[in-house]
């Protein structure tokens, strides 16, 4: 009798422990939009001199402006996620991604202990919770105090902007419009 009781103790345990762990870990997308997204669309970049960075910008406009109540926060893209910037009166969220491509390589190689300190690790991805294709994201929003999920699907790519290695002298910014 004492077996069982043990036995039925340490199985009642388990499952607890095992429904605590299911609940912070899952990320249900909603059905319904909270606010009506406009086009959204992505545009890759790249600086003009080496080391200068490359990445990703998601541009999300939305055709109204949020109700108090509802707050975009982040983005989840091509396996990473970035906070969520407002531009021109939260009508527009942009989400920055950083890509390896022209990146500056300041990686400090010794032999002394600490003198690694201060190099990123490069090329590892924690676990991402969404199954997305290339031309879909998740916009993370709070609803009140909950934090709820969307998927977008069908984004429309943007050519590449390549910008310059220096800016324009004084005459040629005279005629940009």
């Amino acid at each position: 009798m004492k077996l069982f009781k043990t036995a039925l103790f340490v199985f009642l345990i388990l499952f607890v422990v095992a429904s605590f762990s299911q609940c912070s870990s899952s990320k249900e997308l909603q059905e319904k939009a909270p606010i009506t997204f406009g086009k959204v669309y992505y545009q890759e970049w790249v600086a003009g001199i080496e080391g200068g960075g490359s990445g990703i910008n998601i541009f999300i406009p939305v055709e109204e402006t949020a109700l108090g109540h509802i707050k975009l926060d982040s983005v989840y893209f091509r396996g990473k996620v970035a906070k969520l910037e407002t531009k021109t009166d939260d009508r527009l969220y942009v989400g920055r991604f950083s890509t390896p491509a022209n990146q500056q390589k300041d990686i400090k190689m010794t032999n002394e202990p600490n003198g690694e300190y201060g190099n990123t690790a490069t090329g590892l991805s924690g676990n991402f919770p969404f199954q997305l294709k290339n031309d879909e994201c998740v916009v993370s929003y709070k609803d009140n105090s909950q934090t709820k999920y969307y998927k977008i699907e069908n984004i429309i790519e943007k050519p590449r902007v390549e910008y310059p290695s220096a800016p324009p002298n004084r005459g040629e910014q005279e005629n940009l419009p």
